[in-house]
Formats: C-alpha cells, structure tokens, sequence
C-alpha cells in the first residue's frame, strides 16, 4: 500500500480553496478590467465566479446553517419589502403593454436576485485576506487601464451602456469596498492612491454621470465617518424621501433648473414629467406596468425626451405600489448597515449614494448589467465584513528557554 507522503491533506478542502480563490479572482480582479471594455462580462463572468463560490462551499461546508440565513434574509423587513416590489413587479405583467420583453426583465431581475442569494449563503464566515486583497489590486489596475484609454479616446456612455465610461461606473462602485478594505488592514497610503486613480479617471470620462457617483459618495463617505448614526439615518431617509416625493420633484426642480441656467434638454424632460403627472394622476396608483418606460419611447407612448431616472421610471411603471416598497427596501438597507462592524459603515452609505445617485441622474437601470453591477457590489461588502474577523496581527510571546 502507498501512503501519501502528506496523511493530513484534505483534497476536498484543497479543491474548495483553489474554486473560491478562481471565483473571487473573477469576482474582484478581472470583471473590474472586463467592465472597461465589454457590457456582457459582468453578465457572464458574475454568474461564473458566484457558481466557483457555492461548488467551493459545498465541497469544505463552509456555508454554516444556510437554510436559517436565507429564512432570516427573506423575512427581514428589507426582505419583506424586496419580495413585495417583485410580486407587485410581475403583476404588472397584466397591464403592460410590452408583455414579452418585461417578462424577459422580470426572469433577468429574479435570475441576478438569486445569484446575489446563492453567493451571500455560499460565502464562508470567515475570509482569507489574501482573497480581498485582489479587489484593490484589480480597482486600481482597472483605473490606470480606463486613464490610459480614456486619455487616447474612450468612448462615450450610451443608453445603451456602452463605452469606456460604463467601466468608470462599474469602478466608482467598487471603490468603496476597496477603500473600505484597505482602511481597515491599515493601509491608509494605498486607499489614498486607489481614490486618487479612480477619481483621476472619472473627471475624464465624456460623460458626467462617473462624476457625480464619486462626489457623492465622498460626501455620504465623509458624513458617515463624521456622525455613523446620523448619517446612515439621513442617507436612508433621504434616499427613500425622494423615492416617494417623485411626482412633485419636477414641480420644485424646474424653477430651480430656470434660475440656475439648466440646458434645454433638461428642462424638457422636467416639462415632460410635469406634463405627465398632471394628465394621468390616477395611473400613478398602479402604474403603466414593467418595461413602459423605456419601450414607450420606441413606441410613441412617451416623448423621446422623459427623463432617464429611476425616480421618474418606478412611479410610471409601477407605480405607488412600487415606489413605497422600494423605499422601504433602501431605508432598512440603510439602516441595517449600522448593524455592521463601524469600520464598514461609511463605505456601506458611501456605495448606496453612489447607486442611487446613478440610478437617479441617468444610468440605464433597466439593463442586466446594471443589476448585475449591484449583485457584484453587494457580494463584495459582504466579503469584506467576513474578512474582519482579526484586525491585528497577533503578538509573538517570547518564553525563556529553562
């Protein structure tokens, strides 16, 4: 009989570390770089790195006590509000007029929901620094890499999503875990450093919309780190104030827009979504249903010109309904990130300003790799609050020979 020369190797636990090592590569190192030059990488490569992750935990049983996580998650407050927004969401689907194409919306948003599930029950308790160290690392090659593409011409952010400037938004997104990791090993110069590239590439890009990502972020980071109580809660209600004020922004914003000189497209789409309260204020109860917003400007619903926002797109497509689920869903959110770890918490705010700004300023949130951009971020925090389980190295005890 031939003994193996190491009795003690475990080739399930070896193969369960190399998997999660390749899954978190992809999930931290290469869609980063990907995100620059191709749309279709977050929606490939995500599914592939969460599916590496979950093979990895079952092989090792890393995952503890899965089926009470995912029961805790589903009957939170959060939870709650997130399965209202779907059901009221796939409802709507009796009333929209584009059935097909939001039917494909609604399986893509449940599809990138349950990846986001699978990978958050797949994670182990505790992650290996050497994993999280790959995101900054894979942040700041992906900013020298959109810098040097932007400085020979990038393209420009489209509908679409589309060009070097979709990647900056990718990577204004990934920042803050970055940051917040590199904070929390101590590495201050190197956080610096990372900032500095990521927002040297976004004041490059044609488009402003990685710009105002950045700023506020910086803003919500600051406050947070400032006052952590005060700033979650007035982020929170902030963010949810003015999902459920949408109807009387374009009211209070267009002699703001008129006084400040805003450009006439803007104040067209303000004219618009002022026009449209004002003729159908009882649709707004129910909504238009999935995928109206978008698909009614191909199809003469809605003038070419209404706004791109998620303010304006869950009032008219799903209405009352929606948007106060919605709020919900983003004030517990908020509010739960004072649970975490305090180191966590202004990165945690930092990231939801960010998506909300983008999502409320133009970003196409109807497209799949938008959601996919969150799932991303979402399984990335949650990696990093795993990995702060020791902060410090432990102190070598020198004992005297006798």
């Amino acid at each position: 009989m031939v003994r193996s020369a190491f009795p003690t190797a475990n080739p399930s636990t070896d193969a369960a570390a190399l998997l999660r090592r390749l899954g978190f590569a992809i999930l931290l190192f290469a869609i980063p770089l990907a995100a620059l030059f191709t749309r279709r990488a977050l929606v490939v490569m995500t599914p592939l790195a969460v599916a590496l992750i979950v093979i990895a935990a079952f092989l090792d049983g890393s995952a503890t006590n899965p089926r009470q996580r995912a029961m805790g998650l589903v009957t939170s407050r959060a939870g709650l509000a997130g399965l209202l927004l779907v059901f009221w969401a796939a409802l709507s689907l009796i009333w929209t007029p584009f059935v097909p194409q939001a039917s494909e919306r609604l399986l893509n948003i449940i599809a990138m929901g349950l990846t986001a599930a699978a990978g958050y029950l797949a994670l182990p308790e505790r992650m290996r620094s050497a994993n999280l160290y790959l995101l900054p690392v894979g942040a700041g090659l992906a900013g020298l890499v959109g810098i040097a593409m932007l400085l020979k011409g990038g393209g420009h952010l489209e509908p679409d999503g589309l060009g070097v400037e979709r990647g900056m938004v990718v990577l204004v997104l990934l920042l803050w875990p970055a940051l917040t990791w590199l904070h929390s090993r101590g590495r201050n110069l190197e956080a610096v450093a990372l900032a500095l590239t990521v927002a040297v590439g976004t004041f490059l890009t044609a488009d402003p919309l990685p710009s105002i990502g950045l700023v506020v972020g910086a803003l919500a980071f600051a406050l947070t780190a400032a006052s952590p109580r005060t700033g979650s809660r007035l982020i929170g209600l902030l963010m949810a104030g003015l999902l459920i004020a949408a109807p009387v922004l374009p009211f209070v914003l267009k002699p703001v827009a008129g006084m400040l000189g805003a450009s006439s497209s803007s104040m067209a789409s303000l004219d618009i979504w002022q026009a449209l309260v004002l003729k159908e204020p009882l649709r707004f109860l129910t909504g238009h249903g999935l995928e109206t917003a978008w698909r009614g400007r191909l199809f003469g619903l809605l003038p070419p010109a209404a706004p791109f926002s998620l303010l304006f797109e869950v009032w008219y497509e799903l209405g009352i309904v929606g948007a106060v689920s919605g709020a919900v869903l983003l004030l517990q959110a908020a509010f739960g990130a004072r649970g975490h770890r305090p180191i966590l918490g202004p990165g945690i705010m930092a990231s939801f300003a960010t998506a909300f700004a983008l999502g409320a300023c133009g970003i196409g949130t109807a497209q799949v790799w938008w959601f996919t951009a969150l799932v991303v971020l979402v399984l990335v925090f949650v990696a990093v609050e795993r990995g702060q389980f020791r902060t410090k190295r432990p102190k070598a005890i020198l004992r005297r020979l006798r």
